[in-house]
C-alpha cells in the first residue's frame, strides 16, 4: 500500500519471516542471541547474573542495521531471554525492551509486533503508543481464556485499546460462537477456514504469494483500523 513497514517478530517461535515471504527466513539471528551486542551495548555479559549494566543501551542504529528486508518491509527477530520467571532483569531483556520502546515511540513507519500469547516486550511507556493490541482468537474455550487473559495483563500496563479477530471460522456457527463468549469485545472480523493457506503453510510459501480471498478480508481489517 505504499507505506514503509518494520514487522517485528517478538515470538520465540518465530514464524513472521517465512510468513511475509523474506528469503532465508531461518537464517535471520535473534536479537537476544547476538552476544557480542548485547555486551557491547549493556556492557554486561549475556546470560550473567547480578553485576551492572546500563539500563538505556543505545537502540536507535538498530532497526536500519538488523533488519532483513523485502520490498517495503524491514524485519526484525527479537528473539526471547532464556531465563524462569517473566520479569528477567538482564542485559538481554534490558536491550530488547529498549529496543521495542524506541520502535513505538520514535520510529515513523508502521509498526507491526507479533507477539506470543502476552505482552512481555511491552511496558507501560510503550503501552501509550500502541494503536491497537489484535487477539487472534479461534473458536474454542482455551482461545476464549487467552483472550481474556491477554486482556487483563494488557490492562494493568494501561492498554486497553484492545480488538478480536476470529481464525479458521468454518460457519456462521464459529463465528456466533465467539460473538456470544467475547461480546464485550470489539470484533475487528473474521477470516475464515482456508485450506489454500493451509496447503501454503505446509509448503513453505507465503500466505501473500497465494490466490486466496482471505487477502481481500485482511485489506478490510487494514482499512477499518
Amino acid at each position: 500500500m505504499g507505506k514503509n513497514v518494520l514487522a517485528i517478530d517478538a515470538d520465540p517461535d518465530a514464524n513472521l519471516a517465512a510468513a511475509v515471504g523474506i528469503p532465508d527466513a531461518e537464517k535471520i539471528i535473534p536479537i537476544a542471541e547476538m552476544n557480542e551486542l548485547v555486551l557491547e551495548r549493556t556492557e554486561a555479559q549475556p546470560g550473567g547474573i547480578g553485576g551492572f549494566f546500563k539500563l538505556n543501551p543505545k537502540v536507535d542504529d538498530l532497526p536500519d542495521a538488523l533488519s532483513a528486508r523485502l520490498n517495503g518491509i524491514k524485519l526484525m527477530r527479537l528473539g526471547g531471554v532464556k531465563k524462569g520467571g517473566s520479569g528477567c532483569i538482564c542485559p538481554e531483556s534490558t536491550l530488547l525492551r529498549a529496543l521495542v520502546m524506541h520502535i513505538v515511540l520514535a520510529r515513523d513507519e508502521v509498526v507491526v509486533m507479533d507477539m506470543e500469547a502476552g505482552i512481555e516486550h511491552l511496558g507501560r511507556g510503550t503501552a501509550r503508543a500502541v494503536d491497537k493490541l489484535m487477539v487472534v482468537v479461534e473458536p474454542g474455550r482455551r482461545s476464549i481464556d487467552t483472550a481474556e487473559h491477554i486482556r487483563t495483563l494488557a490492562g494493568e500496563i494501561g492498554l486497553t485499546q484492545i480488538a478480536v479477530v476470529g481464525n479458521k471460522i468454518r460457519s456462521d456457527k464459529d463465528e456466533a460462537f465467539l460473538r456470544k463468549h467475547l461480546n464485550d469485545f470489539e470484533f475487528i472480523g473474521f477470516l475464515p477456514y482456508d485450506d489454500a493457506l493451509i496447503e501454503a503453510d505446509l509448503s513453505g510459501v507465503s500466505p501473500f504469494d497465494v490466490a486466496t480471498e482471505t487477502k481481500s478480508i485482511v485489506r478490510g481489517f487494514i482499512d477499518s483500523l
